[in-house]
Formats: C-alpha cells, sequence, structure tokens
C-alpha cells in the first residue's frame, strides 16, 4: 500500500477526514448526513443557493432525511455547505453526486458531471479521493473524469484515488436507506478501490467491492435497464390483455404466487423518475458507439414511451361510453409525481398524459399533495385539494399516482368517471370505473 493511501486510510478508520459532497439533491443530501452522523466533518456543495441556505438552517427539502437529522449534524459542527468550491482543497474525499440527464436527442448530458470536475481538478491536491456517484454510460471515469484530473500533472493511483459508486437511492423506500443498501465501489487501481471502500464503510452497512470503474458503472446500468424492460414487457401485455379483455391486474397477481422463477413488474402510465426512463439510454448510446444494437432496450423504451398515449385512449373511452367527447371535458389527474408518497415530478408520466390531454382540448386540472406546482413546458398549473376538484364537478378522474394520502373512495363515489392507470382501485368493481 503507498503512503498516500495508507494515510488517507487511517484518517477514515479514524473518521477525522473531511468529506465533501458535490450536490445537494436527493443523492448527495442523504448521503452528506450519513457522513456527517458517522462522525466525519461533511462540506457540502451546491450552486443552488436555496439548498445551501436550508442545509445551513438545519433543515431538509428532502422527505427521506429527517430535518431532525440535519439540525442535530448542524448543530454538533459536523455537517456545513457552501456554493464556494475553493473549499474542496480541505478536504479528504469528493463525492460527485450531479445529474445525469438526456439530451433530446436520447444522447447522454454529462454537462454538469464535466462542470462539476473542472472544479475538482482546479482545487485537487496530493491524497484526495473522488468518487463519481452520478448514473452514467460505462466508461466515463476512464474517459472523461480520469484526464480531466490528471491534467495539472497529478497521476490518479499515485498522487490521487478515483473510483465510481453507483447510487442506489429509491425516494419514498423507508426500508431501504442510503445506510441500508449495498454500497458497489469500483477503483482505478486496487489502492482507490480499497479506499473508496474504507470511506463507504464507516456509514453504509455493506460494500460491494468491484474490480474495475466500469464494472461498477455497468451495474447501476444492468439494474435500471432490467427495470425498463420488465416494466416494457408487462405494459404490452397489459395491451395485450386489454384486447382480449382480460384484467392484467389479476393474470399478475395470480403468477406472483409462483414461488420461484418470477418476478412481478407492473403497468402504469409510463416511465417516470430520474434513473429508469433515462438509464437505458446511456447503455444504448454506449452500445451503438461500439457498434451493437440493443433491441430490448430500444423496444421496451418504446412500448412504455406509448404508454401516456394509451392512457389517452383509455380516457377518451371512458367518456366515450357517457357519449362525451375528450375536447371540451374536464379531465382531473390525481398525483403528478412519478410514483407514490414523494415530492419529485421529474419525467414523471402524469405530466405527459396532461400535455396530451391539452393537445386533445381536455381541460386539465390535477390533485397533488407532494407537487403544488407544476410548471412544465405548456403546463403552468397548481394543484387543487381534492375535496374541491371533487366539489367543482368533473368529467373525468384519472388516478396516476397511486399516493397513500387519497381517499379512492371519495374519489369513486363523487366522480362520474374514473380511469385507474396504478391500480389503486384493486376490488373495485362498477360500470364507470376503468382500469388500465
Amino acid at each position: 500500500m503507498k503512503r498516500l493511501a495508507s494515510d488517507l486510510l487511517t484518517k477514515l478508520e479514524s473518521r477525522t477526514a473531511t468529506t465533501a459532497v458535490i450536490g445537494l439533491g436527493y443523492v448527495g443530501l442523504p448521503l452528506l448526513v450519513e457522513f456527517a452522523r458517522a462522525g466525519f466533518c461533511a462540506l457540502g456543495i451546491d450552486l443552488d443557493r436555496a439548498k445551501v441556505e436550508a442545509v445551513s438552517k438545519g433543515e431538509s427539502y428532502i422527505p427521506d432525511v429527517p430535518e431532525s437529522d440535519v439540525r442535530t449534524a448542524v448543530k454538533a459542527g459536523k455537517l456545513r455547505a457552501t456554493t464556494d468550491f475553493s473549499t474542496l482543497r480541505d478536504a479528504d474525499t469528493i463525492n460527485i453526486c450531479v445529474p445525469t440527464p438526456l439530451r433530446k436527442t436520447k444522447d447522454p448530458d454529462l454537462s454538469y458531471v464535466v462542470s462539476a470536475v473542472e472544479q475538482v481538478a482546479k482545487h485537487l491536491r496530493e491524497g484526495q479521493l473522488v468518487i463519481l456517484e452520478s448514473t452514467t454510460y460505462p466508461g466515463t471515469t476512464d474517459e472523461v473524469l480520469l484526464p480531466m484530473l490528471e491534467a495539472k500533472g497529478l497521476k490518479a493511483g499515485e498522487h490521487f484515488f478515483l473510483a465510481f459508486s453507483p447510487e442506489r437511492v429509491d425516494p419514498g423506500n423507508g426500508q431501504w436507506t442510503t445506510r441500508s443498501i449495498p454500497k458497489v465501489v469500483g477503483g482505478i487501481d486496487a489502492d482507490s478501490t480499497m479506499v473508496a471502500a474504507a470511506l463507504y464503510r464507516q456509514s453504509v452497512d455493506k460494500i460491494i467491492p468491484v474490480s474495475s470503474t466500469r464494472v461498477a458503472e455497468m451495474v447501476k446500468l444492468l439494474e435500471n435497464t432490467f427495470r425498463a424492460v420488465n416494466i416494457g414487457m408487462v405494459n404490452e401485455l397489459a395491451l395485450m390483455c386489454r384486447s382480449l379483455d382480460i384484467d392484467v391486474w389479476e393474470v399478475i397477481d395470480a403468477a406472483k404466487t409462483k414461488p420461484f422463477g418470477f418476478m412481478p413488474f407492473y403497468p402504469g402510465p409510463g416511465l417516470g423518475g430520474h434513473c429508469i426512463p433515462i438509464d437505458p439510454f446511456y447503455l444504448s448510446w454506449k452500445a451503438r458507439q461500439n457498434g451493437f444494437e440493443s433491441r430490448f432496450i430500444e423496444l421496451a423504451g418504446h412500448i412504455n414511451a406509448g404508454m401516456p398515449r394509451f392512457v389517452v385512449e383509455r380516457i377518451a373511452e371512458a367518456l366515450n361510453s357517457v357519449a362525451k367527447p375528450l375536447r371540451g371535458s374536464r379531465v382531473h389527474l390525481f398525483g403528478m409525481a412519478y410514483k407514490p408518497d414523494v415530492n419529485d415530478a421529474r419525467e414523471s408520466p402524469a405530466i405527459d398524459v396532461a400535455q396530451l390531454l391539452l393537445r386533445s382540448g381536455a381541460t386539465v386540472s390535477y390533485s397533488d399533495p407532494f407537487v403544488p406546482r407544476l410548471d412544465h413546458g405548456n403546463l403552468d398549473l397548481e394543484a387543487v385539494p381534492v375535496d374541491r376538484a371533487l366539489a367543482d364537478g368533473i368529467d373525468c378522474a384519472v388516478i396516476t399516482t397511486h399516493h397513500k394520502t387519497f381517499d379512492y373512495d371519495a374519489i369513486v363515489a363523487k366522480s362520474p368517471l374514473v380511469v385507474d392507470t396504478r391500480n389503486a382501485l384493486k376490488g373495485v368493481r362498477a360500470p364507470h370505473v376503468f382500469k388500465l
């Protein structure tokens, strides 16, 4: 073991190191709080002054992070936040947790990663550990980060350490948290893997070292592509069952009683969130660069992207059953977040459904206790309280996100038509209720 690696390992195991996290979103803030809870001096860096000010006051804007945890860490002097990247020179470890969206062409957009790495390179010193957590294509750490960080003469594995560890956060999941989810770690060399694993070992229950950054990068893409492909399959099955007059939800419930060889996936109005709609395209893009055609991934993406249009067709069918056209009808969406009980509407299929409804001439409104306002493209809406929405008189209620807080009995009782895209009304049989 090299001296620098040994020195850093000592700091990590004694928890005297300073840990920095760039990007204080749904991945970065929980990680930063876990580092502070473990006893490290934890430094959060973000360009968003509102986030920095909130953390500095001991406030949490991420539902999965209890405000009491942030407040306790700040009061103990273990956690602070800033917009000043020059403070990176004081850090022993630097975790990069910034967004990696797609361009409109479905190509990877690494601009946030590149901007963060430029700042890290500017303040890089000997003995530091840099870890990328942002989801990306295999080869990003070696092909993008490594040359940028080595540009001023320091050598990875000799003067500093470099690794990749995929974030596995599942917003809204109270059982699996940053601490309890096993952490995959792959470095550019053995010492980088070793010190990165040592960092996480102080605050995460289980560490899974792998042989390289490319393997670690591929792990995350496999996980989410697996979900996307299987959701695409069950969405296609839902379309097929509709044409065969079969209840797809009953089929899935019966199939999942098999104790081996089957894992249930569920259809819905489309894919949403920060990972599953995006990550498979990172993989298919990289495959194309190497002359490989990823047919399953592309097909699943096509099916999943078409689900919002199918939902609108079901809404039109429901309205037609009472001799009403879609144009001019008042359609109210219950849920704008991409999944239940979270405040994240990124890539939410409910947004696509709302836009398609507007283009068809419908009047659109929505209720969501977690998303009070939506400003996206041609949508500029404020959430309407459920009681008011039901009292105002709507033509069709559409359950797009199955929040636990919704009173589904009231929705069924007070809505002339209901289209349920999430099986929130499981077991309900009524002529005015339409399933996906």
